[in-house]
């Protein structure tokens, strides 16, 4: 057995040539940033190869959540068990966005960088129109989670419509018992078909880095990114801090779990975040490669979609720096109980953007209609880079997630320590031509889910990773 383990590893990493594909990655985001520097007219035109990547990935998210979320809650007898988890998940959410959301205060207060800048008319027109493309809110939001019929959450790409009727579906498999078990396996069937569609799918990966970064580099151009140097580096700042001490003290604390490890074995969804400008393009990966670390398939089927749509660890700082930016830039600074009231606004008007691509800055538009109209004319003033600060707040919710689906796993007893080892020193590489782990589930065991007492039980000690 000893000596088969390291020959299917060794079998397995010269089956994966995909390592090619994110050399072509990271050679075509260079490429287009170099076009967009050089040619920004011609680099505009290309935006539809990105749009076009990131729709086709987008297409997968749906049935990628669907039935991760119903097979992790239909093959958990135990009710209360879910719930467990997706309170656990949720109130982690919230309390980390409260965490981001002082950091951001601090450093935004610090720093000032909206203070030299000047508005011009045509920019005071742009963040009224964002005003009014930002997502539903109160009632209508929570209406709006209701979808028109059980398909239609799919039809239209509804993360949140999606998680409704998993829900329902997976509640309902897991109250029927052995009479749903047939239906569980063709929705674990139909699970696999869609994970070796997306692998297909991200061949077409280095073309939608080409053509997303050059459209981002040329619509910016060089003197916008000048003038609005010190908001960007103060952000990417304030996230890096975040990322690596708050989240990095937390995951060690808990889950002695090295972030550095976790960050490079999810160095190619990072890659991806990156050069694609979004985060929908990782995270049907990040499922597929949680579960495969270790943590169980109930904990990373309700703690990934729930973070997609609840987690604002990133939106947070984005939103706190932007406002106090646009304040600073009006001459109309804000005090600091005007600044909590409505950043607080914010975290709760967020909870409707997930998934809706450019949302960040029609939630902020949206808040400061909403608490200090005179400042919706600076908008305009950051819509410039707005897609650069994307990608930073994009990659910081990623973290999040991932960070949050490991300690998740840990409170409940769902997370495998021998396992992860295993993983992150390549001894159990991830296989990117299926993204499941086939060998485990025919031995009986579904993957990732650790040999422990039962659900409740403490995890077992192991060395830290």
């Amino acid at each position: 057995m000893s000596a088969q383990a390291p020959h299917d590893a060794t079998s397995r990493r010269d089956r994966d040539r995909t390592h090619y594909l994110y050399i072509a990655v990271i050679l075509a985001t260079v490429a287009g940033a170099v076009l967009g520097l050089a040619a920004p007219g011609v680099a505009v035109e290309l935006k539809p190869m990105g749009d076009g990547f990131v729709s086709l990935i987008r297409m997968m998210i749906s049935p990628i959540i669907f039935c991760t979320l119903v097979l992790g809650i239909g093959s958990v007898r135990n009710a209360a068990k879910v719930g467990k988890v997706g309170g656990l998940a949720l109130g982690y959410f919230v309390a980390m966005s409260f965490v981001a959301l002082a950091i951001g205060l601090l450093v935004g207060n610090i720093l000032h960088p909206g203070s030299g800048l000047h508005l011009t008319d045509t920019l005071k027109h742009v963040g009224h129109s964002q005003a009014a493309a930002a997502p539903a809110e109160g009632v209508d939001f929570v209406l709006s989670i209701i979808p028109t019929t059980l398909v239609s959450a799919f039809t239209e790409g509804q993360v949140l419509q999606t998680l409704l009727v998993a829900l329902l579906v997976g509640f309902a498999l897991q109250i029927m018992g052995r009479a749903g078990e047939p239906v569980l396996r063709g929705v674990g069937h139909i699970q696999k078909l869609v994970f070796r569609v997306l692998s297909m799918i991200m061949w077409a990966a280095p073309i939608g880095a080409f053509g997303a970064i050059a459209a981002v580099v040329g619509s910016a151009g060089v003197d916008a990114i000048k003038a609005l140097a010190t908001i960007m580096l103060g952000f990417y700042v304030t996230c890096l801090i975040f990322v690596v001490v708050v989240l990095g003290a937390v995951l060690w604390v808990f889950s002695r779990v090295n972030l550095w490890h976790l960050l490079r074995y999810l160095a190619r969804e990072f890659l991806l975040i990156v050069s694609t400008s979004s985060s929908e393009s990782a995270l049907p990966r990040l499922i597929a490669k949680m579960e495969h670390l270790g943590v169980s398939r109930p904990v990373v089927g309700i703690t990934v979609p729930t973070g997609y749509s609840f987690n604002l660890d990133g939106t947070m700082i984005y939103l706190t720096m932007a406002s106090l930016f646009i304040a600073d830039a009006l001459d109309q600074p804000l005090a600091l109980g005007q600044q909590v009231s409505l950043l607080l606004f914010m975290m709760i008007a967020s909870k409707g953007a997930a998934g809706v691509s450019g949302s960040g800055i029609a939630v902020l538009a949206s808040g400061l209609q909403s608490h200090r109209p005179a400042l919706v004319d600076g908008i305009g003033l950051i819509v410039g880079i707005d897609r650069f600060m994307s990608e930073a707040r994009a990659v910081t919710n990623f973290a999040g997630n991932a960070v949050a689906t490991v300690l998740i796993g840990t409170w409940t007893g769902e997370f495998d320590r021998d396992r992860a080892q295993r993983v992150f020193a390549g001894d159990l590489p991830f296989d990117e031509s299926t993204m499941t782990d086939d060998e485990l589930e025919e031995s009986g065991a579904p993957a990732g889910v650790p040999d422990q007492p039962g659900p409740g039980a403490p995890a077992k000690e192991a060395a830290p990773i």
